[in-house]
């Protein structure tokens, strides 16, 4: 008998709201295959409306999505001074989940999954934990992807910045 595989609960979008003094970074990830070229984008969006929002972007020519993903919430949080007070907006649930739900039983385990396996992109899990710690808070906020509305703009620009540099790796 196949093992019984349970679905993850719908997660329902929230609408966002940054706090007073936080920084927003938008972040997205993107692989033409899956291992393939990858891209990412990061859109660090200051608390203060006079300073203008600035992306980021890179890729790696043989990644997959889950590491692009990662990375670009890495990037944006390494661009930011220490101290800082940030909002993570992401699409992606792993890396959601990666940071506010499983983190403290992988590293209780030594890095393992419930399963027993090794975590996958383990360095890059505990090189965003490492990043985060330098900063006063980091909050993570999740948005469906590829929606439309004024709401999901730079959702959407971070996405096609993404897939942009996936092209250049």
């Amino acid at each position: 008998m196949p093992p019984v595989r349970r679905r993850r609960p719908a997660l329902r979008e929230l609408p966002f709201e940054p706090l007073e003094g936080e920084i927003v970074i938008w972040t997205d990830g993107a692989c033409r295959g899956n291992p393939g070229p990858g891209g990412w984008a990061a859109i660090v969006v200051p608390p203060s409306a006079e300073d203008a929002a600035v992306e980021i972007t890179g890729g790696d020519p043989h990644t997959t999505n889950n590491r692009m993903e990662y990375t670009a919430a890495l990037q944006g949080l390494r661009s930011l001074p220490a101290d800082s007070r940030v909002c993570i907006v992401t699409d992606s649930r792993l890396l959601l989940d990666s940071m506010t739900k499983w983190i403290a039983g992988w590293k209780r385990k030594g890095w393992k999954t419930a399963s027993g396996d090794p975590v996958k992109n383990q360095d890059l899990v505990m090189a965003l934990e490492a990043e985060i710690a330098r900063h006063e808070q980091v909050r993570w906020h999740w948005v469906k992807g590829h929606e439309v509305g004024a709401h999901r703009k730079l959702n959407n620009r971070a996405d096609r910045l993404a897939v942009e540099a996936s092209h250049a790796a």
